[in-house]
């Protein structure tokens, strides 16, 4: 058991039921993890970086093989297919080949849902990431 102080005028110690006892093979949480660059031109902060079945948005700008630090959890606007309108709820897939936004499934990568409607004319959609696995379709 741990003790700790509530935050009230009174400051009166109270007793928490149990105290959490990590894991010994527990690393980390798993929502920021280092990949290397597999783009031939590189990376820039805030690009989306498909790394096998692993998505995620490239924190620093880094050149191919580059370890970086990519962010697997969050909402993100990310750069979508030009001329594409993309409604709030919709699926939205990685397209690798030209490392955007898609709603086509057929030979892209699941990596979340829209969190807002983009326009045609937008040039990112807002993106809440999802965990799933990158299989394709």
């Amino acid at each position: 058991m741990r003790n700790c102080i509530r935050p009230d005028a009174r400051s009166i110690p109270m007793v928490v039921p149990y105290a959490r006892i990590p894991m010994r093979n527990y690393v980390q949480p798993g929502d920021s993890l280092a990949v290397a660059v597999p783009y031939a031109g590189g990376v820039t902060s805030g690009q989306g970086t498909l790394v096998g079945a692993l998505f995620g948005v490239a924190a620093v700008d880094g050149a191919q093989n580059a370890t970086i630090e990519v962010q697997t959890a969050g909402v993100f606007d990310l750069t979508k297919q030009p001329a594409l309108a993309i409604a709030a709820g919709a699926r939205v897939f990685w397209d690798d080949t030209n490392r955007r936004i898609t709603t086509t499934a057929t030979g892209n990568y699941q990596v979340g849902i829209a969190t807002q409607a983009a326009l045609a004319a937008d040039a990112t959609v807002r993106v809440v990431l999802q965990r799933v696995p990158a299989s394709g379709a």
